[in-house]
């Protein structure tokens, strides 16, 4: 299976935002973002060109994938398959993506990046309707009930993320019920446009991929 191996901070340094691909180092001063706020490469550090119509359509997608962590694949069948579907294509993608195990993990407050969470499922310690799961790209389903293994819950790994998340007021999105100290959510809606806090303009996607 194709994975980035790189530095995710190059990532943002890119697109000139944070994607808090690192958690709590994205919030703290070592973040990149706070001490080179510009482009890596050679010439990273001059002044940015204006960008022409397509390089804004292309940087809007780059960055829609790197925030997931989706290569160009993937999220072309994402596209695909959001062009069946009734309703906006923008919207349909962003949704689909949403609702990928991965990314319920991270929402529901279990962990604090999507790469620890997809780490937990691919060693198969996640639980969908009581059926392991592995896949990280599986699309949740509403009334399904997400757990985290009996096995692995008394592991300091998942002891302490689980004190700092009851440390911290976390926001979890009204699509999902979550308990945290049961490490188990539940599925109770389908997400929408408006449950996506990420700043992206997914119109810009679509009228790149429809050229």
């Amino acid at each position: 299976m194709a994975r980035y191996i790189g530095s995710v901070c190059r990532m943002c340094r890119r697109e000139g935002v944070k994607l808090f691909l690192k958690s709590d180092r994205c919030n703290s001063f070592k973040c990149a973002m706070e001490k080179r706020a510009f482009a890596p490469g050679q010439h990273g550090i001059s002044k940015r060109f204006k960008l022409s119509e397509y390089g804004v359509q292309l940087r809007e997608k780059q960055k829609a994938k790197r925030f997931y962590g989706i290569l160009e694949n993937q999220f072309r069948r994402y596209f695909n398959n959001a062009e069946r579907l009734p309703g906006r294509t923008g919207e349909n993608l962003l949704i689909l993506i949403e609702r990928r195990l991965d990314n319920v993990l991270l929402k529901s407050g279990f962990f604090r990046s999507r790469q620890m969470a997809r780490q937990i499922i691919n060693h198969g310690h996640v639980l969908v309707n009581n059926k392991k799961v592995d896949i990280h790209s599986y699309l949740v389903k509403i009334d399904d009930v997400i757990k985290i293994k009996d096995s692995i819950k008394n592991t300091p790994v998942i002891k302490s993320l689980q004190e700092e998340t009851n440390s911290q007021n976390l926001s979890i999105p009204s699509w999902i019920v979550s308990d945290i100290k049961k490490l188990e959510s539940k599925i109770v809606r389908m997400p929408t446009r408006e449950d996506i806090t990420f700043q992206v303009n997914e119109q810009l996607i679509v009228e790149l991929y429809s050229k």
